[in-house]
């Protein structure tokens, strides 16, 4: 994990508001055709109001950063938290 990069892909509200959404996935993307154990497909991040090239940068930014996992289904890419690199990032800034 580099940390630096963990902190700059967190320091964007969207993205923070992104990670929150996808830690209860069931809340916020009930409404979503394939199974949430797949992860949350990329077009059901519209809800922030942005347009699909700027979510798909967010989403980039997570995944470059290794917060989320993204799984690519037939056209389709499903994003999930990666738990692990979230827990080691705040025990990192629990040390601070």
């Amino acid at each position: 994990m580099d940390k630096d990069i963990t902190l700059k892909a967190m320091a964007h509200p969207v993205r923070r508001d992104m990670l929150s959404w996808l830690k209860e996935p069931e809340v916020h993307f009930g409404g979503q055709e394939h199974p949430l154990e797949m992860g949350v497909c990329a077009g059901q991040f519209a809800r922030c109001g942005l347009s699909q090239s700027t979510i798909s940068a967010h989403l980039a930014a997570l995944s470059g950063a290794d917060l989320v996992t993204a799984r690519r289904v037939g056209q389709w890419v499903f994003y999930k938290r990666n738990e692990e690199t979230i827990a080691a990032m705040r025990s990192f800034l629990n040390d601070l």
